[in-house]
């Protein structure tokens, strides 16, 4: 089985029109409208799957506060595609989009990753000067073992990589002698956060499992600041603990991470991140505040594509 591909992400936003003047006017994406159980709704194509936009407390969605709410992969029967994954037990038949229909799965079938098998959108969109497509959905994840026992094994979904992200200490002792000089010894390096990540792909993009490396290292994230590998190990532990395993952020692939922050910041959009910091997979990235787009946290991703060995 060669996994499915990703229809659309549902993006839970407290402001409909700024986030949308975001994805238009600021990064060159097209608006559709799409028809909904509940009317219309704004979506815009990107790479091989869609964005949409919903209201927080919207009927459809399956959460009632702003964030990435959920994500739905492309079948003709949705129905049929949740047996043959064996999740029939967990499935909740319901009106789809653009008068479709969706299967909803239970979370905890799901490692926590609210998932939805819906007849496919047909919404992808071009490439735009500073967003190519998504590049991944950050995922923030109790045990990535499960998670691909899940997502690899069940749904069938390649395992595009895995690593681990870590921030290390590392100590000098000096030994200073007016006889002897000056001698340097390093000590060993000390973990003092990290990540274990694993990649996962869907169409053009990937699911990315963020996995606390070590809880006795976690920290006290400093909100609306630039971050680093500690950070972003506080920032998974913190949402799990708080929420439990799901659905973390949206990234969108760009060409230009530095031109493209630069842009978003000249135009009066709040930045964590002013210019593109390292990030697994030898990439570049930088995230806007959650504030400047409707509550949902989002980042930049700049990075090169290597062909498989």
């Amino acid at each position: 089985m060669d996994g499915y591909d990703l229809a659309y992400v549902a993006l839970a936003v407290r402001d409909i029109q700024g986030t949308s003047d975001l994805l238009g006017d600021d990064l060159g994406l097209e608006r559709l409208s799409i028809a909904g159980p509940g009317g219309a709704v704004t979506a815009y194509g990107v790479g091989g799957t869609a964005i949409l936009l919903f209201g927080v407390g919207d009927p459809f969605l399956n959460s009632d506060r702003a964030g990435v709410d959920h994500i739905a992969f492309a079948a003709e029967n949705p129905g049929t595609a949740a047996e043959v994954c064996d999740f029939s037990g967990s499935a909740t038949p319901s009106a789809g989009l653009a008068g479709g229909e969706q299967v909803t799965l239970e979370r905890q079938a799901t490692a926590g990753v609210t998932t939805r098998f819906s007849t496919p959108l047909s919404l992808s969109g071009p490439v735009t000067r500073r967003v190519e497509r998504i590049d991944h959905l950050g995922i923030a994840s109790a045990n990535n073992r499960t998670a691909e026992a899940v997502f690899a094994g069940r749904i069938g979904l390649p395992v595009e990589s895995r690593q681990t992200d870590m921030e290390v200490r590392i100590a000098v002792e000096s030994f200073t002698s007016d006889k002897y000089g000056v001698v340097y010894r390093n000590r060993a390096p000390e973990p003092v956060g990290g990540l274990r990540v694993s990649f996962l792909t869907t169409g053009d993009c990937e699911l990315e499992f963020l996995q606390n490396f070590d809880s006795r290292h976690s920290t006290e994230v400093q909100h609306g600041t630039s971050g680093n590998t500690k950070q972003d190990q506080g920032a998974i532990g913190s949402y799990v603990t708080k929420y439990g395993a799901g659905l973390h952020h949206i990234a969108l692939k760009t060409p230009n991470i530095d031109e493209v922050l630069a842009h978003l910041g000249a135009r009066g959009c709040r930045l964590i991140d002013l210019k593109g910091r390292p990030g697994s997979r030898q990439a570049l990235i930088g995230f806007v505040h959650p504030a400047a787009f409707g509550g949902v946290l989002m980042h930049f991703v700049q990075r090169e594509e290597l062909e498989d060995a």
